[in-house]
């Protein structure tokens, strides 16, 4: 008996192990630190370094909870992306290459990003 395999794979379905996710996360990050991240950072640099006033005016704006919610994703999109990096790097180097050591180090490269995002961000708070 053949079985009738799907035409098209539903995604949302397939479970994917710690390591992919660390890896699509990684991706993810270093996309969203690109995009948003580089202009913002430039724009809220260009208004710090303007005038006095612009710093207060940050300040203001940096009191704001929704955009401390916003700080703190961001700060967990570098956090991970600079850990799975690290990661990826150890991996070049063939250092973690097998199964139970990739696995590992993925859930360390999360719980750091996790840990290390909530030590600074609790800072912002």
């Amino acid at each position: 008996m053949q079985r009738k395999r799907p035409k098209y794979l539903d995604l949302m379905r397939i479970k994917q192990p710690l390591p992919a996710v660390v890896s699509l996360l990684h991706r993810v990050s270093g996309a969203l630190l690109f995009f948003p991240g580089i202009p913002l950072l430039l724009c809220s640099l260009d208004i710090v370094l303007n005038s006095p006033e612009g710093h207060v005016q940050l300040q203001s704006l940096l009191d704001n909870p929704l955009l401390k919610v916003v700080l703190t994703l961001s700060l967990w999109f570098f956090l991970h992306h600079f850990c799975a990096g690290i990661r990826f790097l150890a991996l070049d180097l063939h250092y973690g290459s097998s199964l139970q050591q990739a696995r590992t180090t993925s859930k360390i490269v999360f719980a750091a990003g996790v840990i290390l995002t909530l030590l600074i961000s609790a800072s912002m708070w």
